[in-house]
């Protein structure tokens, strides 16, 4: 049986912080941010404002800043019997668009592109809803099945989805993850999509045009319905307002995780309570300390993650071989832990210390693809390669942790070092030399940053005489708090 773990939620009205904690330690956190929540998948009630036969276009209004833009390929009709979906949208976009709408028109859209600059946002007139597991088409009744998921798999899982499916109509899409999902949760995923679908189509009667119909799920919200599970005790808000709002969403879609909602008022900010602003700041680190005096270091780079095992200070074990067999164990754990907690995807190479024994290596992949088990997004991981590395694979869901909260630095550019103070001086040096056979000024000034011009006067001042000698020209020099280790400026006076 899963462990047990309590979900924290801190909102503020600018961004929403969930850590999910099992045993007082943080394995998973999320963030959004308001101001980055797109409109992608929104549903409006939108209205005609103008057609474009030239563009085969017409800008719709849903009550935005700019009209949105309805491209006649992206106007929806229904597939005839055996015809297939591209076929369908073909034969849609050889009707001409001013045949299709009309000035004043209501119509429901949903925009498929956020609006960027100076353009309004992409709009679709077929409507799609995402859940946990599947993707809802209301105006279709095909089962689709994940083209990632193995051919062989397909045709069961269609034939699961047909009768889960019923005949209540709409059409469904299989996502990757939901390959091993049980009928319990594709069925729950069904039921949350429909009563999602009745409201849009309720609002769209009641509501004028220029409505916002639908929106994508916020975080809170998918908390309870991608989050929650039989292992969570409880979901703790910090905000009575939202406590209250989610409360009403969970009674209407998801009763059961409702149930483990509570109202936090203690004193102390809810984050506060397991040093949770601490673990996000270890998330971001390179290095991370294991209790036995072992360490991780972890490098994330564009194509992978690398995760280095040391055994640091650590001396328990009676012999070398245990040391690194229980170093390599709790990292195991460690690693699984912050693949998690930082979100990690794509292709991750791990490089334990190397175990003499077979039995050793055995256990310690054994504990290692234990611990992946229990993440929900999904895992693979190998065994170990002729040079002792375990290569895996982790699903990109989202953003890493670090790509949220951080960017590149602007000193570095993201490389992680910069050039030493004498190796920038020696630059220098050599830029004085080209410049002094290209022009003849009366004097060379060098602006550089405190480091550089103080090893100037000091340990490089008998090259820098040399230097000014051999040229034939003064070399001054001027410190700039405000320049970074690598910058510099040559002045030619």
């Amino acid at each position: 049986m899963p462990n047990q773990h309590d979900i924290l939620i801190n909102w503020a009205p600018q961004e929403t912080r969930v850590a999910i904690v099992e045993n007082g330690a943080v394995q998973e956190l999320h963030v959004e941010r308001t101001l980055e929540r797109g409109l992608v998948g929104n549903v409006y009630l939108g209205k005609v404002a103008r057609v474009l036969p030239g563009m085969q276009s017409a800008f719709i209004d849903i009550g935005l800043e700019r009209a949105a833009f309805l491209h006649v390929a992206d106007v929806w009709h229904p597939p005839q019997d055996g015809e297939t979906i591209s076929a369908a949208r073909n034969a849609s976009a050889q009707i001409p668009i001013e045949k299709q709408v009309f000035e004043g028109q209501a119509l429901m859209v949903q925009v498929i592109k956020d609006p960027i600059g100076t353009k309004g946002a992409r709009l679709s007139t077929q409507i799609s809803i995402a859940g946990r597991l599947l993707v809802f088409l209301p105006q279709d009744d095909h089962i689709g099945i994940s083209q990632r998921i193995p051919p062989a798999q397909r045709e069961e899982l269609r034939a699961r989805m047909l009768n889960l499916a019923g005949s209540e109509g709409g059409g469904f899409i299989l996502r990757t993850n939901g390959e091993d999902a049980s009928d319990a949760e594709l069925g729950d995923d069904i039921r949350y999509l429909r009563k999602a679908w009745a409201r849009i189509k309720d609002a769209s009667v009641r509501l004028p045009p220029q409505s916002l119909l639908h929106q994508d799920l916020n975080l809170m919200q998918r908390v309870l319905r991608d989050l929650v599970s039989e292992s969570t005790q409880t979901i703790r808000v910090d905000s009575r307002e939202q406590f209250e709002l989610l409360k009403t969403f969970g009674a209407e879609f998801m009763p059961m995780a409702a149930e483990k909602l509570q109202h936090y008022k203690g004193e102390r900010p809810i984050f506060d309570l397991f040093s949770i602003d601490e673990e996000i700041a270890k998330a971001m680190a390179r290095r991370v300390e294991l209790k036995s005096g072992g360490y991780l270091i972890v490098d994330q780079t564009e194509a992978l993650t690398t995760v280095d095992v040391n055994t640091g200070g650590y001396v328990g074990a009676r012999n070398f071989d245990d040391t690194i067999f229980k170093t390599n164990l709790e990292a195991a754990q460690a690693i699984a832990r912050q693949l998690r907690l930082r979100n990690l995807g794509g292709i991750i190479i791990v490089d334990f210390i190397d175990m003499a024994r077979e039995d050793h290596r055995e256990a310690v992949l054994a504990e290692f693809r234990k611990q992946l088990a229990r993440d929900r997004v999904k895992t693979t991981a190998g065994g170990f390669s002729q040079l002792g590395l375990v290569e895996m694979t982790r699903k990109r869901t989202r953003e890493s942790l670090a790509h949220m909260l951080c960017e590149p630095c602007p000193v570095c550019e993201g490389k992680g070092i910069v050039k030493t103070a004498r190796s920038v001086a020696y630059d220098i040096f050599r830029e004085i030399l080209r410049e002094a056979r290209q022009f003849n000024p009366r004097e060379f000034r060098v602006v550089a940053s405190p480091k550089v011009i103080e090893l100037f006067l000091d340990e490089e001042s008998q090259h820098l005489a040399g230097l000014s000698e051999f040229i034939g020209k003064p070399v001054s020099l001027q410190s700039e708090a405000a320049m970074a280790q690598e910058q510099y400026d040559i002045v030619l006076l």
